[in-house]
């Protein structure tokens, strides 16, 4: 029995059958809901309409001017025949109960009964009539808040329905008026009380015809609806999706689906299967060959960055017959290749060549242009000259033969190791670090030119500083400074000084481990987007 709900369960048929059947089900409740209330309120408006014009007649029976008078026990020829007219017209027009009272104003909490006439027959009732000066509290808030509203003249009439009356008594309705005297004022408040039995047995058979023709109407329109979405819908998916298995367990086309249904949904879902196994059966024909040629792709790129690396000094210590300075590297590619660069030679034995770049793009391209950037300015500093003569030639060199639109930034120094002397050129690279020996960090500020290869005009100019001895720079690309977190904040130039400052008692090679400790520890889980690069120098008093 539980594999048999199991498997209904699972059918499209079903759910979608049952669901339908469901949602007619539920939209005939809704249906007789609304209807029992719509009713309900129709009732309620005409008889509120209708008792208020019968209190409002009714007010004329009774003089305004006199209620005091009245419970004084004054002009009583004149309130016994206001009360026989009020007696006589409670029985021509079928209500349960006139009364009149007058409220205390003062929290409309009492009232005192003037006239109280009851008709038990209209509604088989058992009501007792109030005497004249009957003294009552209000029955509860809602009647206060109503009566008070007709005292001040905020209201014409107000009505209370009591469809489950708690008092014994039948279901009924209540509206008041008010009594005006000459003058205009309130004077007391008339009551008309009023059964509501018919209300309540009319909506009885309403409620029931408008549940079996709901009913009937649900019942015809799921067996119309369940022999048409099986028919048009649900046996063509069937045959779909049986295809699809087929073919998922054997990998083998068969015949085309046909024309399995009038609709073009249904008849595209056809043509996409017999689509699908077609393309499927190629693609599974072509997969040894795509593959092949990816393997051969990851190979050239493995190889790609094997020259990449060597053409960028990455053996250490790099000058192990120095020892007045000390220098380390680290380039990290976002992709297999990447864009960054650094490289550092001996011009003499004097003098020492510094350079790092960041070309605008990653991959292959980015990683060739980074290269014939290297390539010119190491050749072109052995010739001479400052830095700003370097990358002027640099820069026409490669604007003649840029056709790709690239650019790089660079920065470019040459250390005079005796002194400590600095001349650089900044061509729109970020400014280098400086930790003194004195333990003060900061940056080198520099006069930023326009990157390289971007116009064949452009000129470079030169700035010098001085290294003393025990001082460590640090150059890095943008990698660093933009590495980003989970929550796209950035690494900053902030926090890479904090770094630099917390190892930098430690040797180049150490200070970039740690950099990099920091960065990795900050980035998190968040992939790298750009090539990092760091190069560190160290000066030293030997």
């Amino acid at each position: 029995m539980s594999g048999i709900v199991r498997k209904i369960r699972s059918s499209m048929a079903a759910n979608i059958i049952g669901a339908i059947v469901l949602m007619l089900f539920v939209f005939g409740a809704f249906v007789c809901t609304t209807g029992f209330f719509n009713f309900t309120d129709s009732f309620k408006r005409e008889y509120e309409t209708s008792t208020y014009h019968i209190a409002d007649t009714a007010t004329t029976l009774v003089n305004g001017d006199h209620l005091d008078e009245y419970l004084r026990g004054e002009e009583l020829d004149e309130y016994e025949q206001s009360r026989r007219y009020l007696n006589a017209y409670t029985k021509r027009i079928g209500v349960s109960i006139i009364y009149v009272i007058m409220v205390d104003r003062t929290d409309y909490g009492r009232f005192v009964s003037v006239f109280n006439l009851i008709n038990n027959d209209v509604d088989k009732t058992n009501y007792t009539e109030w005497e004249l000066g009957h003294k009552r509290d209000t029955t509860n808030e809602e009647y206060r808040q109503k009566y008070r509203a007709i005292y001040e003249q905020r209201a014409v009439h107000e009505t209370v329905y009591r469809m489950r009356p708690n008092d014994g008594s039948h279901p009924h309705v209540t509206t008041m008026v008010p009594l005006k005297n000459s003058n205009g004022e309130v004077a007391a408040i008339l009551c008309i009380q009023r059964p509501i039995m018919e209300m309540v047995r009319a909506r009885r058979p309403y409620l029931i015809k408008i549940i079996i023709s709901t009913l009937v109407m649900s019942v015809l329109a799921a067996i119309f609806i369940t022999v048409f979405v099986r028919k048009q819908i649900l046996v063509p998916v069937t045959v779909v999706s049986e295809e699809a298995a087929r073919f998922a367990r054997e990998n083998t086309k068969s015949k085309e689906i046909g024309e399995i249904s009038k609709y073009a949904e249904l008849r595209n879902l056809a043509a996409s299967i017999n689509t699908m196994e077609t393309d499927m059966v190629r693609y599974i024909e072509n997969l040894t060959t795509a593959t092949a040629e990816k393997e051969r792709i990851g190979t050239e790129l493995a190889f790609a960055r094997a020259i990449q690396e060597g053409s960028i000094p990455n053996e250490y210590p790099a000058f192990p017959d120095r020892s007045d300075f000390d220098i380390y590297g680290f380039m990290l590619p976002a992709k297999e290749v990447g864009g960054d660069f650094y490289n550092f030679f001996l011009i003499d034995d004097d003098h020492l060549g510094i350079v790092i770049g960041d070309v605008s793009g990653k991959g292959i391209p980015a990683a060739l242009f980074m290269m014939v950037i290297n390539i010119l300015i190491v050749n072109r500093a052995r010739v001479g000259g400052t830095p700003a003569d370097i990358l002027d030639y640099v820069n026409k060199d490669a604007t003649e033969h840029n056709t790709s639109g690239m650019f790089v930034t660079v920065w470019l120094g040459i250390l005079e190791l005796s002194t400590g002397k600095v001349i650089a050129a900044n061509a729109g690279h970020d400014d280098a670090l400086i930790c003194h020996r004195n333990g003060e960090t900061a940056p080198m500020k520099s006069r930023h030119n326009i990157v390289l290869a971007a116009f064949e005009e452009s000129r470079y100019k030169d700035f010098e500083f001085v290294l003393e001895k025990g001082d460590k720079m640090l150059l890095y690309t943008d990698g660093l400074t933009e590495a980003t977190d989970i929550h796209d904040q950035l690494f900053g130039r902030e926090r890479a000084i904090q770094a630099f400052d917390a190892y930098k008692d430690r040797d180049p090679q150490g200070i970039i481990e740690g950099v990099r400790s920091r960065v990795d520890e900050f980035v998190g889980e968040a992939p790298q987007f750009d090539d990092l690069t760091m190069l560190c120098l160290e000066l030293r008093d030997v």
